[in-house]
């Protein structure tokens, strides 16, 4: 199912949502039943198969008499009508958080399995690339990052190898064995970056492009939504909420930093993200101090800071000597900085299992 504009302003205008919990044991037949129940209503059904519980998500029209002939029909449990305006991502929907498998190597991210993305903000050449993957994976990042299309606010800046640029990664991939992040900046571009990537990156500008949302949300790969510059959690989860109504579930927040009246630094890192959307979503959510700061020397802190928040992640720019970068030299950090990064966020991590 796919959420157009007109869609969603019919659901502000009055179109419901409802959640049936299935009681614990109810049968494969019984959940069938309210399945084709709903359905033959002209209602959308998402599912979500929890440890404990199986919940029915429904979206469409929902009159009045609805909640009561589901709670008659046996195997139900309960029925709840979902107040947020973000449905499948809502915790309400699910209580489980989200465990997504990134790539052919299984990299699992959310539910407590923690990734860090790392590399270049630009793939410049071959021996660049190459150098970075093979040092960020020595010093742990499981995932490797880089941009082969660049949205820049100069159109005189650099903008990217395209797909030279993706085969570049794909040719680090084979050597080193780590998965790969890149954006995608247009629906007519999705095809062509799927094909060589493991998450697909929507970036903080395109975060309210619904048409391409629309497109990525058709993919079978993890999808990665940064946060727009200024919008608020819930314009964010409803972004995610166009990429997961398309059919993917596999959605990836990225907490970058939003403009603010501050100008020390590039954005103003919002912490406050990390806790906040943990409890709204059963998303996993991943930190950016890369851009959230625009410094390098301010990139460990943070990092440090979003680890203990709880973030699930951390997206880091790498590059092997930053003051020749192409692009955001000036958050990158140098691979020592980076293999220091990690020393740290290993101690960070290991603190806090230990608690009790």
């Amino acid at each position: 199912m796919v959420f157009g504009t007109d869609q969603v302003i019919k659901q502000q205008q009055g179109e419901g949502n409802l959640i049936v919990v299935m009681s614990q044991g109810a049968s494969s037949d019984e959940l069938e039943n309210v399945k084709e129940h709903l359905s033959k209503r002209g209602l959308k059904v998402h599912m979500s198969e929890g440890i404990e519980r199986t919940v029915v998500g429904v979206i469409g029209q929902i009159y009045p008499e609805l909640q009561s002939e589901l709670e008659l029909m046996d195997g139900v449990g309960e029925v709840v009508r979902i107040s947020k305006p973000y449905k499948l991502a809502s915790k309400e929907f699910k209580s489980d958080d989200t465990v997504i498998s990134i790539g052919e190597a299984g990299v699992k991210i959310g539910g407590g399995e923690f990734v860090v993305f790392g590399g270049p903000c630009a793939i410049e050449g071959e021996d660049q690339v190459m150098e970075t993957a093979k040092a960020v994976k020595k010093s742990g990042a499981t995932v490797l990052r880089g941009g082969a299309f660049k949205p820049r606010t100069s159109p005189y800046s650099f903008r990217g190898m395209a797909e030279d640029g993706l085969k570049l990664m794909d040719l680090a991939r084979k050597e080193t064995g780590l998965p790969l992040i890149t954006e995608v900046m247009s629906e007519r571009d999705v095809e062509l970056v799927a094909k060589y990537t493991d998450v697909l990156q929507v970036g903080a500008r395109n975060m309210q492009n619904f048409a391409l949302l629309d497109e990525v949300g058709k993919t079978s790969k993890p999808v990665m939504v940064k946060r727009g510059f200024s919008a608020t959690y819930e314009d964010w989860l409803l972004a995610a909420e166009y990429v997961m109504a398309g059919g993917n579930k596999s959605v990836i927040l990225c907490e970058r930093g939003i403009r603010t009246f501050e100008t020390s630094t590039r954005n103003t890192m919002d912490l406050n993200a990390i806790p906040v959307i943990k409890q709204l979503s059963h998303l996993p959510i991943v930190s950016d101090p890369s851009h959230g700061t625009g410094k390098w020397d301010y990139v460990t802190p943070l990092a440090c800071a979003s680890v203990a928040a709880g973030a699930d992640g951390l997206i880091i720019e790498v590059h092997p000597r930053p003051e020749t970068a192409w692009s955001d030299g000036a958050q990158s950090l140098t691979l020592e900085n980076f293999d220091a990064l990690m020393s740290k966020v290993r101690a960070i991590r290991s603190a806090l299992s230990d608690q009790p």
